[in-house]
C-alpha cells in the first residue's frame, strides 16, 4: 500500500514555506514558523493525528503574524489534498470532541471538496503567547482558499483559558482529519508531551 505523502513549497512576497506531510505516520514533527504558539499547535496536530509533519516558514513577522499563519494553513491544505490523492478507499466524514481541562471543542469534517468553514470560538484574550487569537480562524480558513478539500466545523461549548482554547481547537481538528482520511485502524496510542493518549470514540 503506497505511502500517502506530499511536499509543498509556497513562496510569496510575504512568506517562504516548505511543508511535508505523511498521513500514515507516527506523529513525528519538526516545526519552525517563527511563531511559538503556532509551532505548538502544529506539533499537537501531528501528534494527535499521528501524521508526520515538517514545516519551515520564513515570514514577514516584522509586520505581523497574519501572512505566516494564513499561508501555513494554505500549504497544509494543499499537502493534505495531494496526500489524499483521489481519496479512494478512505472515510469521507470525521468528527471528534477534545476536552482539555475546562475547554471542550467539537470538530466535524467532510472531505467532499465543498469549501466551507464554520468557526465558533470566542477568546477573551487577544493573544496566546506570540500568536493573536484572531488568527486561529485564519489558520483553518487557509486550506480552503486555493483548493477544495476539507471544511472543518467546530463549536466549543465551554472553553475558558485562551491557551486551552487554542490547544483544544487544534487537537480536535487532528482527530477528524485522521478519521475522515482513514485507512484500516492503526495500533498504538499517540503521545503528546510524553504522555500516552487514549482516543474515545472515533475509529
Amino acid at each position: 500500500m503506497a505511502a500517502r505523502r506530499a511536499v509543498v513549497k509556497r513562496k510569496t512576497r510575504e512568506t517562504d514555506i516548505e511543508l511535508s506531510l505523511g498521513l500514515d505516520g507516527e506523529g513525528r514533527s519538526k516545526i519552525a514558523t517563527g511563531i511559538g504558539f503556532l509551532d505548538h499547535m502544529l506539533t499537537a496536530f501531528a501528534t494527535h493525528g499521528r501524521f508526520d509533519l515538517d514545516v519551515r516558514c520564513k515570514g514577514d513577522l516584522h509586520v505581523d503574524a497574519h501572512h505566516s499563519v494564513e499561508d501555513v494553513g494554505i500549504a497544509l491544505g494543499q499537502a493534505l489534498k495531494q496526500a489524499l490523492g483521489d481519496k479512494q478507499g478512505v472515510v469521507r466524514f470525521g468528527h471528534a470532541y477534545c476536552p482539555l481541562d475546562e475547554a471542550l471543542s467539537r470538530c466535524v469534517i467532510d472531505l467532499s471538496g465543498r469549501p466551507w468553514l464554520h468557526f465558533e470560538v470566542k477568546f477573551k484574550a487577544q493573544r496566546v503567547g506570540d500568536m493573536p487569537t484572531e488568527l486561529f480562524e485564519d489558520l483553518l480558513l487557509g486550506p480552503g482558499r486555493p483548493r477544495k478539500a476539507q471544511r472543518p466545523s467546530r463549536r466549543p461549548p465551554r472553553p475558558q483559558r485562551a491557551p486551552h482554547r487554542g490547544d483544544a481547537v487544534q487537537g480536535v481538528v487532528a482527530g477528524p482529519v485522521d478519521g475522515s482520511g482513514a485507512r484500516p485502524p492503526r495500533e498504538g496510542r499517540p503521545k503528546h508531551q510524553g504522555v500516552a493518549m487514549t482516543r474515545v470514540g472515533g475509529r
